[in-house]
């Protein structure tokens, strides 16, 4: 009698001992029923973003030397998010869908449509797809501010690295104001820098704040191994909403005009010159009517500078992307202050802004 008891015992002390299966799916129903509120609200902001996130490939045509043949090649993927529903509008990177011939969008319920280009902005990396006889039941990302953002505040980000559909990755705001190249070799400023991982096919997708709404475009990685090495970029959204109605309504960013033709930067950088100066301007345009002048030559052959910019509403400028980068923070109709200099002397100008005619 004792003995049986000793062994009911101890089966009991060894039902009771951590890992055993009963144990094993207490603390597995504990799991599934507890989350930080941290685990919380990315799981939730996932669940409500993803169903936005595209998956963006691009391919070209091309005729075979001796058969003529029409095949086609794939050339690359990214990632992409729906901008407008009901048009079936997408934003992504321009580099994702640069020289394409064919595009096609894959939503995350994994349906294929052929998609095709409203617009392109290479000097800001972006471009707006429209979806051909898109669904019903496409869902938007909510638009944030991301002059709000500041360096330790959490960002997702959600894409296709490497092909691998909707994936997240969870960071911070790691620095702010960043400068990067665009393919066009235009300076994009203010761009947001994160250690949200962003591989390769991360491009074009959307980084969210912890409430869900889109702060940034994801563009670039620094990466000597072509992976992520804890130092990504993405374009801010307030760059993305000031250009993608652009693209939209015209097919490109749309600049006011001064009406002059600029030395290149390869020729600055040669004559050491301080300044932008005026190769020539055109009649009728602002810069000529204003009173500025082209360069010249002399009597010799030698060319004589006319009027060299070098200062737009107070923001020094020193090479074409700032001149041009100084434009597009105005419009057509804007009146501005131009400084430049003639023979030495400075000159100022007031000139107001006109389209291109």
């Amino acid at each position: 009698m004792m003995l049986k008891r000793l062994t009911a015992a101890c089966l009991a002390a060894l039902l009771l001992q951590p890992g055993t299966p009963q144990t094993l799916a207490s603390e597995t129903a504990d799991y599934l029923s507890f989350s930080t509120d941290d685990e919380a609200n990315t799981t939730e902001v996932f669940q409500r973003a993803s169903p936005a996130v595209v998956f963006v490939t691009s391919s070209e045509l091309r005729r075979q030397r001796f058969t003529r043949n029409i095949t086609e090649i794939p050339r690359g993927a990214g990632s992409g998010f729906v901008w407008d529903a009901q048009s079936g509008l997408v934003v992504t990177n321009y580099h994702v869908v640069s020289g394409a011939d064919r595009l096609t969008i894959t939503l995350a319920d994994e349906q294929v449509f052929q998609a095709e280009v409203v617009g392109l902005a290479p000097e800001r990396d972006l471009a707006v797809l429209r979806i051909i006889d898109p669904p019903g039941n496409l869902t938007e990302l909510p638009v944030g501010d991301s002059s709000e953002l500041s360096v330790g505040r959490k960002v997702m980000a959600i894409g296709n690295p490497f092909g691998l559909d909707t994936t997240l990755t969870v960071g911070v705001v790691s620095a702010l104001d960043r400068e990067i190249q665009s393919p066009s070799n235009r300076t994009i400023r203010g761009v947001i820098q994160t250690d949200a991982a962003i591989n390769p096919g991360n491009s074009g997708g959307p980084l969210l704040n912890s409430l869900g709404q889109l702060v940034g475009v994801n563009t670039a990685i620094f990466s000597p191994s072509g992976g992520s090495a804890g130092i990504g970029f993405a374009i801010p959204v307030n760059t993305v909403s000031e250009v993608v109605p652009q693209l939209i309504a015209f097919g490109k960013i749309m600049r006011p005009v001064l009406g002059v033709e600029l030395a290149s930067d390869r020729w600055l950088r040669r004559y050491r010159v301080d300044g932008v100066p005026i190769v020539r301007t055109y009649r009728g345009f602002p810069a000529d009517n204003a009173g500025m002048v082209g360069a010249r030559r002399g009597s010799r052959g030698e060319i004589i500078l006319g009027d060299v910019i070098v200062e737009i509403e107070g923001e020094r400028v020193a090479n074409n992307d700032e001149f041009l980068s100084a434009m597009e923070k105005h419009r057509v109709g804007d009146t501005i202050d131009i400084v430049t200099t003639r023979e030495g002397v400075e000159k100022r100008f007031r000139v107001e802004l006109s389209e291109v005619q």
